[in-house]
């Protein structure tokens, strides 16, 4: 699909959706009687609908599920949008559409579970609207603000596999802001990419970013866990005003709503378990500061994002179930926080009994997670650890979607799940492999075998040696 096609294609949803209930924007809401600062409401409502799809089966396929053994020769069943069957012994009804997958592996869709896309917007970050310096505490920042859905790294990532992503704000702020669950496909507004139902996530950061000098900034590790506390403390005293206000609604009381605070309303929503806690932090130490800071004020942490030094303290993550998204490890130093980074990580987390997911936190490592995944895999066999392709394949789909809170719907090929699917040329996890097919909700978004006839953006046109220019 190109970029001219994926416009096309959003417009075309967008007219489409126009002429239905509920429309291609949220419909507005009804007038309130008086500020009830909800924490639950979501102002800026998912218009996501499905691409159409047609009942398929994949036959003949090695099949990696994410929730059980390999599958070899088997077959996988689409209907509606959802996994309807998989297995060896499965029956293919007539008049579904077949694919015949011999040779090659089918898995779930890849989630990355951290990425820039949308914000940091290509060519060469052309919109970077990722980061606010705006103080130590950008929480009410909603990074769908800023998200572009023509970014043309949504169709390469797309093509890469990657059918949901987790977008958050940077790491410039202590705290940064909520982040937002997208499904790769084409859509006018980030709310018709949003994922229906996926929890929102609160961006911290701790270490180097957002310590470093600067207007605004702690300056120190000290300074930047006493704004955590302050902050913290505000919200929980927010939260106690809310909860009395309702109380007093409740009763037919006369009541005053406190003032809305968005910043505090979304610390706030994290420490009553509605918004998931999302952690920027490098280093083992600042990962136990963190968790006693969770211990605390009362939340639970969704996971270390970056997390290079996780291996030193994989048992206590394990033991406090917190997961971790991390690279394979192979580059290091880039700074200070980065310098202890090994490959093993990922794999010493697995024999620890923890959750570990691959993420990319870079428009290029997105185009190719399997392979993180499969070097991750191959330092920890290469260190005597019994890493499985089943393992490898959880770290790409079923572990994010853990971390993002939507792994009862996505992340693995189970029964009533969501037909994101990948038809891998070959073993995924080789360098040699291309998805051959993406779908996503049951419907092919992607198809190796027909290539776009012109670049994949505008940006690239120019790219081009154009006849005139020759003569």
């Amino acid at each position: 699909m190109t970029m001219r096609r994926w416009r096309r294609a959003a417009l075309l949803a967008g007219a489409v959706l126009a002429g239905c209930a509920g429309g291609a924007l949220a419909q507005p809401s009804a007038p309130r009687a008086g500020l009830d600062p909800s924490f639950g409401v979501d102002a800026f409502p998912s218009t996501y609908r499905p691409a159409p799809s047609v009942p398929t089966a994949i036959i003949n396929a090695t099949i990696l599920t994410a929730a059980g053994p390999r599958i070899d020769n088997g077959v996988l069943l689409l209907r509606d949008g959802k996994v309807a069957a998989v297995g060896r012994d499965v029956a293919v009804p007539a008049g579904v559409q077949v694919i015949d997958a011999k040779g090659r592996w089918v898995t779930p869709g890849i989630i990355d579970p951290h990425s820039h896309i949308g914000v940091g917007s290509s060519p060469g970050e052309a919109n970077g609207d990722g980061s606010n310096e705006s103080g130590p505490n950008a929480a009410g920042i909603w990074v769908e603000h800023a998200v572009w859905p023509q970014d043309p790294m949504f169709e390469r990532a797309l093509a890469a596999g990657v059918t949901t992503t987790m977008i958050l704000p940077g790491s410039a702020n202590l705290f940064n802001g909520r982040t937002v669950t997208l499904k790769t496909t084409p859509a006018l507004s980030p709310q018709g990419m949003k994922m229906p139902g996926a929890p929102y996530g609160l961006k911290i950061a701790c270490g180097e970013n957002p310590t470093g000098g600067g207007p605004g900034k702690p300056g120190t590790r000290a300074g930047g866990m006493l704004g955590y506390r302050t902050t913290f403390a505000a919200a929980a005293a927010y939260a106690d005003q809310v909860r009395e206000y309702r109380r007093k609604v409740a009763a037919d009381q006369p009541a005053q709503a406190p003032r809305r605070d968005l910043a505090l309303e979304t610390v706030a929503a994290a420490l009553e378990g509605q918004v998931k806690v999302q952690i920027h932090c490098y280093r083992a130490d600042e990962m136990l500061q963190m968790i006693d800071l969770s211990h605390e004020f009362g939340f639970k942490i969704a996971a270390f994002h970056h997390a290079l030094e996780a291996f030193k303290i994989a048992p206590v993550l394990a033991r406090e179930g917190i997961p971790v998204a991390t690279w394979a490890g192979d580059w290091s130093g880039y700074k200070m926080e980065a310098y202890d980074s090994i490959m093993e990580n990922a794999g010493i987390l697995e024999a620890a009994g923890g959750v570990v997911a691959m993420h990319s936190d870079n428009v290029m490592i997105m185009q190719h997670l399997n392979q993180e995944a499969s070097r991750a895999m191959t330092a920890a066999r290469e260190a005597g650890l019994n890493v499985t392709y089943e393992d490898a394949i959880r770290w790409l789909t079923l572990n994010p979607a853990k971390i993002l809170g939507i792994e009862a719907r996505s992340g693995s090929l189970e029964v009533g799940k969501d037909a994101d699917v990948v038809v891998w040329s070959a073993d995924p996890f080789s360098v040699y492999s291309l998805p051959d097919l993406v779908l996503v909700d049951g419907a092919v978004m992607h198809d190796r075998s027909k290539p776009p006839s012109q670049p994949r953006s505008d940006f690239e046109l120019g790219l081009q040696k154009r006849p005139e220019a020759s003569k």
